[in-house]
């Protein structure tokens, strides 16, 4: 089950919802896989929007394992996809924008603000 309260968006292999999360350790993890030094430079890395389908295996993977999956990128990149190829890039660009994009602009990926009491 996917907890948008923490910060978590499903990757939908046939018909399961699978949570991702992109945590600290998982941020590292792409840096290293990236080979940027730092968080801006990965955003901006992502925001070139010029990704193969490996880089599209590795943020899928970072982000299954930081919500506590244990695949590898291969094992990712094999999985039957709802929705197939374009599938698979929809739910890295929504991991992606739930984690990089500014404080209230990522509508679909971030919980609804509670209420003013």
């Amino acid at each position: 089950m996917v907890n948008r309260y923490r910060g978590e968006v499903a990757l939908m292999v046939e018909g399961r919802a699978l949570p991702m999360r992109l945590t600290l350790g998982a941020l590292a993890e792409l840096e290293d896989a990236f080979s940027v030094e730092n968080l801006p430079a990965l955003g901006e890395r992502f925001a070139a929007g010029r990704l193969s389908a490996r880089d599209i295996a590795r943020i899928l993977a970072a982000g299954l394992r930081g919500a506590g999956g244990m695949l590898a990128v291969d094992e990712v990149a094999a999985l039957p996809f709802d929705g197939g190829l374009n599938g698979a890039i929809a739910a890295a660009i929504t991991l992606l924008d739930a984690t990089f994009a500014p404080a209230g602009t990522a509508q679909q990926s971030r919980p609804p603000e509670p209420p003013a009491s």
